[in-house]
């Protein structure tokens, strides 16, 4: 193998419980997005488009497709697909597992540095600027972080940094923030470092084997140099319907926050798309329509996100949902979220039927 300087590994696993019914059959890096899209394509081509070249995806167990090559006439990126050894014995046990399984792959390549990143997060970032600061810091690891609400600081691994940036606390998910500064789940490894820190984590039979519970902690533990690189652009993980739902609300109602035409950082899609465009007969607004979807007469879609070959029947009435792939809504169905007594955003999971005259909101 050609050596690398520095290689991408993205995590493609998790079991995507909070998407509900959207992930039943399909991997949540596979989820569909904003209209003709995949939430893995933003990673994979953020990867493009910096010119990462070598990119290992760890899939999860349901696999989905892959190219073999991402890129511009002057540039391709190699993908490879990386499957646990076995499923049976239960797959990968932790994103630090994961990463460790696939030690004589990044060994083959020699490199000096290792991009982790994650495959169902929304954004654009050039990795090459995170490579940058890291080497300029001679930083054993570099967390890509940004600014999240206070109400949502749960959800997140929570930085506090110093002025220079060195990272001073680290806390995974804490009930009791005192930053609002979130890990994007992007980081960035000397790779003789990670290569350590892995190994002794593996024979750690205390350990849950994950970077944000495990990893970083033992890392700060040692007193190692650890530096957080300041993302001020849109990201939003959407590992939630919520989040799934607002972020593509977000780039409907203000297209310029992400733009998905800018023609110097184009966002590659790897999805095989219908041969039929959508066909809409009734009233629609603010709401995305995939390709292939169908929208009968006198049905109103108000807020929603209809995915690819959904067919919805005459009469029916949608509102603040998401209707999966080739669910069918019959004739009259109500499906809602929102409003007192139903739930944020309704959802109707792939393939799914929703009965005539009913209201449905979970």
């Amino acid at each position: 193998m050609k050596r690398a300087q520095i290689i991408a590994l993205v995590l493609a696993g998790g079991a995507g419980t909070r998407l509900a019914q959207l992930t039943k059959s399909i991997a949540k890096p596979a989820v569909p997005f904003a209209g003709s899209y995949r939430l893995i394509d933003f990673t994979l081509s953020n990867c493009c488009n910096s010119q990462l070249d070598t990119i290992g995806v760890l899939m999860p167990r349901n696999p989905f497709s892959l190219p073999d090559t991402i890129g511009q006439s002057t540039f391709q990126a190699q993908i490879y697909p990386l499957h646990p050894v076995s499923w049976e014995q239960g797959g990968y046990s932790g994103t630090a597992n994961a990463v460790y399984a696939n030690i004589p792959f990044i060994e083959q390549f020699n490199p000096d540095y290792v991009l982790i990143t994650s495959g169902d997060h929304v954004y654009k970032m050039d990795y090459r600027n995170l490579l940058l600061f890291h080497r300029e810091r001679n930083a054993d690891a570099t967390i890509a972080v940004s600014p999240v609400p206070w109400s949502q600081t749960s959800r997140f691994g929570i930085v506090s940094a110093a002025a220079d940036g060195a990272i001073k606390e680290f806390n995974e998910k804490p009930l009791h923030a005192g930053s609002n500064l979130a890990s994007m789940g992007v980081y960035v490894f000397s790779w003789p470092q990670l290569k350590q820190q892995l190994e002794a984590d593996a024979v750690d039979g205390n350990s849950c084997h994950d970077f944000g519970r495990n990893i970083i902690p033992a890392m700060m533990s040692q007193a190692k140099r650890l530096f957080v690189y300041s993302f001020s652009g849109y990201w939003r993980d959407v590992g939630t319907v919520e989040a799934l739902y607002s972020a593509q609300m977000d780039l409907l109602q203000n297209p310029e926050l992400l733009s998905l035409q800018d023609p110097q950082w184009p966002i590659y899609s790897l999805e095989t798309a219908p041969t039929n465009k959508s066909s809409v007969y009734s009233n629609v607004n603010r709401s995305i329509i995939f390709a292939g979807a169908h929208i009968s007469s006198q049905a109103t879609i108000k807020d929603a996100i209809v995915m690819t070959g959904a067919r919805i029947g005459p009469g029916s009435f949608v509102e603040r949902a998401i209707i999966g792939p080739y669910a069918v809504l019959e004739t009259g169905s109500i499906v809602r979220g929102g409003e007192p007594g139903y739930p944020p955003v309704a959802v109707i999971g792939e393939n799914l039927v929703v009965s005539a005259n009913m209201v449905h909101s979970y």
